[in-house]
């Protein structure tokens, strides 16, 4: 009983991390193919900023009608920043984290790390919550 248990979650675990790795191949893909379409098409200086996406978002709950937002803007190397403001009622603080390679080179939150995939991706240059997550 213990092994067919085992069995099922095993199958269960590598299909998540299948669908998963199947995402992260069509992201890949598409940006390859938007990256060949822009060099292409400009003659691209590949470390011009070109990619610009917002994802507007409640950071807070106090504070409603999507005020808060983090802007990624990237060149076609996937080098740039993420500018986040996240907006109170009392306050405003404004944040700025290099990006490398399409990573921050410090740990990103969830909404700018969304930010940085629809630059990428070419989503931009404004993103719903909705389009944003799978």
């Amino acid at each position: 009983m213990i092994g067919v248990i085992a069995g099922v979650s095993g199958v269960v675990i590598g299909y998540v991390a299948l669908k998963q790795a199947r995402l992260a191949v069509q992201d890949c893909q598409q940006m390859l193919a938007r990256q060949a379409a822009v060099s292409s098409t400009t003659g691209g200086d590949l470390k011009a900023i070109r990619d610009v996406a917002v994802y507007r978002y409640d950071a807070l709950e106090e504070m409603t009608g999507r005020l808060s937002f983090s802007i990624a803007m990237i060149n076609a190397l996937g080098d740039g920043l993420v500018l986040t403001s996240i907006n109170g009622r009392s306050e405003t603080r404004t944040y700025v984290r290099p990006v490398v390679g399409g990573k921050g080179q410090t740990p990103l939150s969830p909404e700018e790390e969304e930010a940085v995939r629809a630059a990428r991706l070419g989503l931009g240059p404004e993103i719903e919550p909705q389009v944003a997550r799978r």
